[in-house]
């Protein structure tokens, strides 16, 4: 086992960037997850780090030893695809043994990591059936499967829950985190689904237009997101972002004392963020707005506030409201995110 480390990666296609000088380092027997939006470069690191696709510059590690210019099968990468590419025509046995069966492991052995895998996954009562008669997560397990059994040093999972519905989904996740524990190897998960890469990842690397934005755990990403970007993906329903700006020694819209924020940020104007999660809504607070939507999320409700022009996404648990009507709100100041208008990225 080893870590990872990715070292100033750069891709194009027909001269457009899809990856920029992107580096990162995965702990040995972390769970990193790749997040970000259809384009931004995640698929196309992770198929450069099996060997799928060159990199135009940079260099990939695993532990001491250099990939990149290695053939896929001398990387000691087990990539598992979206659709699991399974053989449909091998039993469930037949496929979890083919990485085996390509290294001419020796029958005894072979079948001996079959049962070992199969009780790890809870697949010994399926391992005569074909991939037809299972179902989508089984499938799931045994492409998790036989990328386990070969005992590679790195796990790359190209969007692998994509798909399942909503329950086997959010099953699969809690499987995924426990069996990458057990197995205690590195993994590198793909998606654009945050509720994955919130619920599963040690670390999260936030991609966007090729570009690495943020790393950090999710609680950091989620708490202090780096840009304007970040604040907007990350969190649902999704941070509010506001034109604000500096009048008379106050912060606008909110009428806020700059004594009473901690900016240390001398520019006329810039974005402001707040989660809904931070705004109370009732009958009392500084400040009013009519009620223009209701979400209803059975234990909470989303609510659309109009805020003199400006709309406001509030999460609430209250149901006494109804839409159009006058309402009051509140926040505490140091729930206040502030960007450079400019850059996009978060002021001290």
């Amino acid at each position: 086992m080893a870590s990872i480390l990715i070292n100033n990666v750069s891709k194009a296609f027909d001269g457009k960037a899809v990856l920029k000088d992107v580096s990162l380092e995965i702990a040995d027997g972390e769970l990193l997850v790749l997040l970000g939006p259809s384009g931004c470069g995640k698929s196309t690191l992770l198929r450069i780090i099996a060997g799928l696709e060159t990199l135009d510059s940079g260099e990939i590690f695993i532990g001491e030893k250099r990939i990149d210019k290695l053939e896929p099968k001398e990387r000691d990468v087990a990539l598992v695809f979206q659709n699991y590419a399974l053989y449909p025509h091998m039993s469930v046995a037949q496929n979890l043994a083919f990485p085996l069966t390509i290294a001419k492991t020796e029958k005894k052995e072979k079948q001996k990591k079959v049962l070992e895998v199969a009780e790890l996954l809870g697949l010994l009562d399926k391992l005569s059936q074909r991939p037809a008669t299972l179902s989508g997560g089984e499938r799931q397990r045994v492409a998790l499967g036989r990328a386990i059994i070969r005992e590679p040093a790195l796990f790359l999972l190209d969007e692998p829950l994509s798909n399942l519905d909503a329950e086997l989904r959010a099953r699969m996740r809690k499987e995924i985190v426990s069996l990458q524990k057990r197995v205690g190897r590195s993994m590198i998960h793909v998606t654009h689904d945050q509720t994955e890469a919130l619920t599963m990842a040690d670390k999260i690397a936030l991609l966007h237009d090729g570009n690495l934005v943020q790393v950090g755990t999710p609680q950091e990403i989620y708490k202090n997101p780096a840009t304007i970007f970040a604040a907007g993906f990350i969190g649902q329903p999704a941070m509010n972002l506001l034109n604000a700006k500096i009048e008379n020694g106050k912060l606008i819209p909110f009428d806020l004392n700059l004594s009473e924020l901690d900016l240390k940020n001398k520019a006329a104007e810039f974005t402001v963020g707040l989660r809904p999660e931070e705004i109370t809504v009732g009958h009392s607070g500084p400040y009013e707005a009519i009620l223009s939507a209701i979400e209803y999320f059975g234990r909470h409700n989303i609510l659309e506030l109009n805020f003199g022009g400006t709309k406001l996404i509030a999460a609430n648990s209250s149901s006494q409201f109804v839409v159009g009507d006058k309402v009051s709100f509140s926040f505490h100041h140091s729930a206040l995110h502030f960007f450079d208008l400019l850059t996009g990225k978060r002021l001290k």
